[in-house]
């Protein structure tokens, strides 16, 4: 009998850590009828007191509670801007110098900088394990040739994924927008002393978003307003982010991110948001060029352990509550400002800065 309630206390355990560490796993009803059973079974084990019977319950009222939390996040999808796409109106309508633009709203790079930060760490909050580990059995059920089930298990990871896109976009479009030289020159100053100030903060993948807009062709393209801009900010950026060796240089500044992160007594030196498309290869490729098993037939420790540390980081990354006060006015242009389609970066682009050659040329007639 103490056999019994000694095998029964580790499998209470074990359900505990699972179901808050996974609570996805137990949203359909077979898991969730499973671990009924198996519930009902444990109790059975302890029914002279109710201790035993107190925390089953708890932990299926607290595993029904994060279910319910995160089916309502994914209910209230998040509605993203649609690009402006009406040709007419960005060759037509110039902007007007009263129509706001990122610097009316927040001329301070560390404050953008700041607020940035909040929407990463509030977007990355809703990201769970069982999300990340979504990417793993996806890749497993494409090798046994089976099809995707539930999309919607990955809906956390797509929204922040376009969250990085829409910062590449806007970016892109506050620059390409701007008609005079001098103002559009200022700009991506401004846009360089974000990303600066984003890269000290720890927040890697705005920094990543905000120098991928300014690498977009509609932007590299104007030679006349780069060649105003004080570049030696923006190069220092790209070195960090320079993709060979495997991003080498990036990874070394996160891995000084993280260690800071480690020693820090506040929250604002234990920030550290990774570039999350890296981080999501980094796991895809640890899962796809390592076996499962090992050639002697048994599990491979090593691979799964070296997933889960990398998980383990997010995870206590994720945790870390922001230190900055949230600025209604600046995030809601971030979140709601218009953002150029491709095609109208590229009419908004020329109009600043006409085709220099044919192949422009010939892009700028089809366009118009």
């Amino acid at each position: 009998q103490a056999k019994l309630k000694s095998f029964a206390a580790k499998i209470i355990q074990l359900l505990k850590e699972w179901t808050e560490t996974f609570p996805y796993d137990f949203q359909d009803e077979k898991s969730m009828k499973e671990l009924k059973e198996i519930a009902h079974r444990i109790t059975q084990c302890d029914e002279e007191n109710g201790t035993v019977k107190k925390i089953i319950s708890q932990m299926t009222q607290n595993l029904l509670m994060a279910l319910s939390t995160r089916s309502q996040y994914q209910e209230i999808r998040e509605k993203f801007r649609q690009p402006v796409t009406d040709k007419g109106t960005i060759l037509k309508t110039k902007p007007q110098s009263t129509q706001k633009d990122i610097l009316s709203v927040c001329c301070d790079p560390l404050i953008l900088a700041q607020q940035l930060t909040y929407i990463e760490l509030e977007r990355v909050s809703n990201i769970y394990p069982e999300d990340l580990m979504q990417i793993v059995s996806h890749m497993d059920s494409l090798d046994n040739h089976k099809c995707r089930g539930d999309v919607t298990k990955t809906y956390n990871l797509e929204a922040y994924d376009n969250w990085f896109n829409c910062l590449s976009m806007l970016v892109a479009t506050e620059i390409c927008r701007v008609v005079k030289k001098k103002q559009r020159t200022r700009m991506v100053e401004f846009f360089i002393d974000v990303a600066r100030e984003c890269f000290n903060i720890g927040n890697f993948n705005s920094m990543m978003a905000i120098i991928s807009g300014m690498n977009l062709s509609p932007v590299a393209r104007l030679k006349k307003t780069w060649s105003k801009v004080k570049t030696a900010k923006f190069d220092v950026l790209e070195h960090h982010m320079d993709p060979s060796s495997n991003f080498c240089n990036y990874r070394t500044a996160l891995q000084g991110a993280a260690q800071r992160s480690q020693t820090a007594n506040s929250n604002r030196e234990k920030i550290v948001i990774p570039v999350f498309n890296l981080f999501i290869k980094d796991i895809y490729f640890l899962h796809k060029i390592h076996t499962n098993r090992l050639p002697n037939g048994q599990i491979n420790f090593k691979k799964f352990w070296e997933i889960s540390r990398q998980i383990h980081d997010f995870l206590t990354w994720k945790q870390v509550e922001c230190p900055f006060e949230k600025d209604k006015k600046i995030q809601s242009y971030l979140l709601t400002a218009p953002i150029y389609s491709e095609e109208a970066l590229f009419i908004a682009s020329f109009e600043s800065e006409g085709p220099e050659n044919h192949m422009e040329k010939d892009s700028w007639k089809t366009l118009r």
